[in-house]
């Protein structure tokens, strides 16, 4: 098969994502050699992995954290989500330029921003990102004991992370900022990416679609970005989740200046607008997110008039 050409970048990330470019193998194997022999050309001639493998897919990001993010150490127990790196970052960026329309279009900068986690993972995906490219400080929440050991285990093996970000035990599993956010918090914005399969099954299903389409009817159902059962489905599905969130939003409004959450499913936006306007939220953005042939959006609500917003950002962002 001959070699396709594409395009110079990924138009559709975010302008200042750090993947827009095709993946260089090369340098991200000498970035992280044990990448290396899990690159292979496809059929088109490229160089490329196998998706279909968790271990590929936990080396390729290891590679590009350990590349782009300067990282010294990252790694996940098996079978714990590990996610696209690309699309983590996009709502990252998207998040500081949420910020930054409350702050004269200047992105607010360093450890006095705080963002919340909500359900943080093994991985600790956003928060790494999140603070190697604004400074921001994080806290995660999760509700796994061993996600935690994995994601206080990352943060101590890179100096960099030390004090940047604190995991917290939610210890009830019926609660999202209850437990979470303590008296003396106050957060800038809250970001998630939600559990959006309603149970194993639905997991499961969509799973065996996919290898389908891909014409891979023979081959062992793996999750390939992996993830404990906390991770992707929630009784109820996403739009249950992201409905109490925004519930437990409304008894924390005074504490949190944006709330905000990845919605994967176009169909439960007018819910949950209806939702946002029966908690008299004072502003509600839905920020679309293009990755590849995919599309993603994520929603964003606060309780504050503009003038609120601007005075926090003054008093409170220091760089």
């Amino acid at each position: 098969m001959t070699k396709r050409k594409h395009p110079k970048e990924k138009s559709s990330l975010h302008p200042r994502n750090r993947h827009r470019q095709r993946y260089n193998f090369q340098e991200l194997i000498k970035s992280h050699p044990p990448l290396k022999p899990y690159v292979r050309l496809n059929d088109y001639q490229d160089e490329s992995i196998d998706f279909f493998n968790p271990v590929a897919v936990k080396m390729l990001n290891t590679a590009l954290l350990k590349h782009h993010y300067q990282l010294e150490y990252w790694d996940i127990p098996p079978q714990y989500l590990c996610p696209p790196i690309p699309g983590r970052a996009d709502y990252i960026h998207h998040i500081a330029d949420l910020l930054s329309l409350q702050n004269k279009g200047k992105i607010p900068k360093g450890s006095s921003i705080t963002c919340l986690d909500i359900g943080t993972g093994a991985n600790c995906i956003y928060p790494i990102i999140g603070h190697r490219e604004y400074g921001w400080h994080f806290i995660g929440s999760e509700i796994d004991p061993d996600a935690i050991f994995s994601a206080e285990k990352i943060i101590w093996y890179n100096n960099t992370l030390k004090d940047k970000i604190n995991i917290r035990w939610q210890r009830d599993k019926t609660d999202i900022f209850y437990g979470i956010i303590k008296e003396n918090d106050f957060i800038d914005c809250t970001i998630c990416n939600p559990p959006f399969h309603a149970s194993l099954k639905e997991a499961q299903t969509v799973a065996r679609r996919k290898l389908r389409n891909l014409q891979r009817k023979n081959r062992k159902i793996v999750l390939n970005f992996g993830g404990k059962s906390n991770e992707l489905w929630y009784e109820g599905g996403e739009k249950k989740f992201i409905q109490k969130m925004i519930s437990e939003s409304q008894k924390f409004a005074k504490k949190c200046c944006w709330f905000t959450t990845l919605v994967s499913k176009k169909d439960h936006l007018p819910p949950l607008d209806k939702l946002l306007k029966k908690v008299k939220a004072n502003e509600v953005k839905t920020i679309q997110m293009g990755q590849g042939n995919k599309v993603s959006r994520l929603i964003a609500w606060t309780f504050w008039t503009l003038e609120e917003r601007q005075k926090w950002s003054k008093e409170r962002w220091k760089e």
